[in-house]
């Protein structure tokens, strides 16, 4: 049967990937299924309970065996069950009415002291989003991962009020995990969810690596909900790094944790156990969903089956929850964003004005400046070697990730390594055979990049780009007896450093939907430092560095939450436009965003949205594009969606209209035109939330090649009219197939600027003729 997306069959899986922070599918022939019903039709829980028992019986033949094959039932947020179906029972189910999808269960694998002040919220302003809207106070923001770890004093209670009266939740006790003593009014609910997968994987849980309790043994939930919420903790560095006084986005919003995914396999989280915690978090009362998503390209289609992220965050949306996604690691690429739904915030990761600089240098009395996070003494002039080889591949022995030495070769020498991988493993692998050596540190040469992973155990790892790489090397083949020094970090933060978006946050265009800009908005994601569990073998002292989009969602939701706390009834659509359209092009600094790759470039939407969050402008935009049922209930439409489907997913009757309509006309922050070949109309409203009394007019930055004209192009508001309808129409100046040009529309009324990106592609195909050949 057809119908939107699935349900949240294959929802949040965090992060385990080497730290950087998304989820890779594994393939698994399930016996666990995820029936999926659609909108809840009546708000009884026991009496939908009951019903999903009785729709389960008449397949399998008794309540008895139902009751058995039963593994949850959702039952807030939208109707279903996970249940233990062969393929028949499953067939057999879809075939019933009512019945939207049948979903088999799947597995996935699990892949600060600056940021906040670097995005304008220091807390030593008084004038800041941060103190207008009491940090939070109130808002409950979800968090769907590995759990937490309570002792962190970034979970501290002090000066929270009680616990917000909307809140519906409870905490759970389990393995090391005291509810009563564990829980506060900063954690206010904590649950985990692991029958979906031990359903899955046929053994029990092995109880010396994990916690069957909402105890995080990872570390990566712990990050990311002090990240989001944390508590002020003071006088916080790692490894002498980033010091000062650590704090989350919104340090008075309370965490509810939803732990869903387990040390199983290296990592695995089951979609029917993430689509409980979704449900259960609908239910419990969040205004805030912070989710680590992601799939592997090519992406599912919204109305496959196996998409259920869509869904899930529909049924959110929906109920006033704002949901955070992260674009995914898989940059620099074109078309690798995630997560493309436009009721999602869909969050890219930037670096930030901060950097951990170190200097090398060389025998000859020449300097060059690498990046590192280590600790200790200066390394004196030691010998400095390259492992050359003498086969038939010269570079073959200088590459990090497959170093081959001999202690009579490398002991208490620096070894130099060139990289093409840009993930972990490569520098630690080397770093363990440089260690085992003898060797006294280790010189990476990789593409240029801010991310930094600290190796084992404290190793000296300094990481340069490959033109100083190669400047090193020639120095080396040039001397009888090349010699290094090696000075430990510095922090160093500001002017003249530039933010850019990171080498591994995925990029746009989104491939399944082009007319749908993604990603949203950027955010601090490389190097953030934020508290972690004991467990995390990379962490110092209870806090850690990672990199990731992963990093750089909850710095959103955090943010989320105070735009939450200051407007409580503006919508997750509002809430989106005003990040997207008050962002930074240019950077606090006032600087150029450039976005990191082969080579580094200037930044476009396709990278970073409308550009890298501005809280404090975020909290004032002056107008907003808002959307609410009825514009995403055009969307589904324009996406092929059939009229029960829709009808059972929003829970109203729907019928589509004949006409197909323009996904184009969504009332999107954004507009995007994959293929512009003639002068093409474009409709958009927006509703004023600044002063009553407004004029606003339009600034257009054509794309090149384009022209763009706005009707009209004053926007007159008062009292009474707070909200207007215009129009954009476009045309190409040259009939020619192009890549895509950018530019912006805004909207500016002397106080404020609300501005949209613009991303145009012209597109002339000619007909195919077969007599062409």
């Amino acid at each position: 049967m057809s119908s939107p997306s699935s349900v949240l069959a294959i929802l949040c899986l965090l992060c385990f990937l080497n730290g950087e922070g998304m989820i890779a599918k594994v393939a698994a022939n399930s016996q666990v299924h995820i029936v999926y019903l659609g909108e809840r039709q009546h708000d009884n829980p026991k009496l939908l309970t009951d019903t999903h028992h009785d729709l389960l019986a008449t397949i399998v033949g008794s309540k008895e065996l139902a009751s058995e094959l039963m593994v949850y039932s959702y039952r807030h947020g939208f109707s279903g069950f996970a249940a233990k179906l062969t393929e028949s029972q499953a067939q057999k189910l879809s075939e019933l009415p009512g019945v939207v999808r049948v979903i088999p269960n799947s597995l996935h694998k699990l892949q600060t002291t600056r940021s906040w002040d670097f995005l304008g919220l220091s807390s030593q302003s008084p004038s800041n989003i941060l103190h207008k809207s009491s940090m939070g106070d109130g808002v409950i923001i979800g968090v769907l991962d590995t759990g937490i770890w309570p002792e962190s004093e970034s979970f501290n209670e002090k000066g929270l009020g009680p616990v917000p009266s909307h809140w519906k939740g409870v905490c759970e006790s389990g393995d090391r995990f005291n509810a009563t003593i564990d829980c506060n009014r900063k954690i206010i609910g904590a649950r985990w969810f692991i029958d979906g997968l031990l359903a899955e994987y046929g053994k029990p849980l092995n109880r010396s690596t994990e916690f069957l309790s909402p105890r995080d043994a990872h570390g990566h939930g712990t990050h990311t909900s002090s990240t989001a919420a944390g508590s002020f903790v003071t006088n916080v560095s790692y490894k002498g790094l980033g010091h000062g006084t650590i704090k989350g986005g919104a340090p008075n919003a309370r965490l509810a944790i939803y732990k869903v995914c387990w040390k199983v396999l290296g990592g695995q989280c089951s979609s029917a156990d993430i689509l409980k915690a979704f449900d259960e978090a609908i239910h419990d009362g969040v205004d805030v969903l912070s989710l680590s998503i992601g799939f592997s390209i090519p992406l599912f289609s919204e109305v496959d089956e196996h998409d259920g992220i869509a869904t899930g965050s529909f049924h959110a949306v929906a109920r006033g929850i704002t949901v955070v996604c992260a674009a995914a690691n898989d940059g620099p690429s074109a078309e690798t964003v995630q997560n493309t739904a436009p009721w999602i915030i869909t969050v890219a990761a930037s670096t930030m004005d901060r950097s951990f600089p170190t200097s090398i240098t060389l025998g000859n009395n020449k300097t060059f400046l690498g990046l590192a996070m280590f600790t200790g003494p200066e390394i004196g002039f030691a010998s400095l070697i390259y492992p050359e080889s003498k086969g038939l591949d010269p570079t073959a022995a200088g590459v990090c990730q497959s170093l081959s030495l001999s202690k009579t070769m490398v002991a208490g020498k620096v070894v130099l390594c060139f990289t093409t991988v840009s993930r972990r493993t490569a520098i630690t692998s080397a770093s363990a055979a440089v260690k085992e050596a003898g060797g006294v540190g280790l010189i990476v040469a990789k593409n240029p990049s801010d991310v930094l992973y600290p190796c084992n155990e404290d190793f000296p790892c300094i990481e340069v780009d490959y033109e100083i790489g190669t400047r090193i090397l020639f120095y080396i083949r040039s001397t009888r007896s090349p010699l290094v020094k090696l000075r430990p970090p510095k922090t160093f933060i500001g002017k003249p450093l530039s933010a850019k978006v990171a080498y591994f946050s995925s990029r746009g265009p989104n491939s399944i939907t082009p007319a749908i800009l993604k990603p949203d908005i950027a955010a601090p994601g490389v190097n953030i430092l934020a508290a972690t569990s004991p467990l995390d073998a990379l962490g110092e002292g209870g806090y850690v560095m990672h990199s990731g989009t992963s990093m750089s969602t909850p710095h959103v939701a955090g943010i989320v939450a105070l735009l939450k706390a200051m407007h409580p009834n503006w919508s997750p659509a509002a809430i989106k436009s005003a990040l997207v359209t008050t962002a930074w092009r240019n950077g606090p600094s006032g600087l150029p965003i450039f976005a990191e790759g082969s080579p580094q470039k200037l930044a476009n939407p396709f990278d970073f949205g409308g550009g890298i969050m501005n809280p404090n402008g975020a909290a004032d935009p002056g107008l907003v594009y808002d959307i609410g049922k009825a514009g995403y209930m055009q969307y589904l439409c324009a996406r092929g969606y059939n009229n029960s489907a829709i009808s059972r997913l929003v829970g109203q009757n729907t019928k589509c209209p004949i006409k197909k309509p323009s996904i184009l006309d969504m009332n999107l922050p954004s507009i995007t035109i994959p293929s512009l070949k003639n002068p093409i109309t474009i409709k958009r409203s927006v509703t004023n939330v600044g002063a009553p009394e407004s004029i606003y007019r339009a600034t257009i930055e054509p794309p090149i090649g384009t022209i763009v004209s706005v009707n009209p192009n004053a926007l007159v508001f008062n009292s009474t009219v707070r909200k207007l309808d215009f129009t954009i129409t476009i045309s190409a100046i040259h009939r020619m197939n192009t890549g895509y040009y950018f530019g912006s529309l805004s909207w500016a009324d002397g106080v404020h600027v609300v501005r949209i990106p613009l991303s145009v592609r012209t597109e002339f195909l000619q007909p195919y003729d077969a007599n062409d050949d």
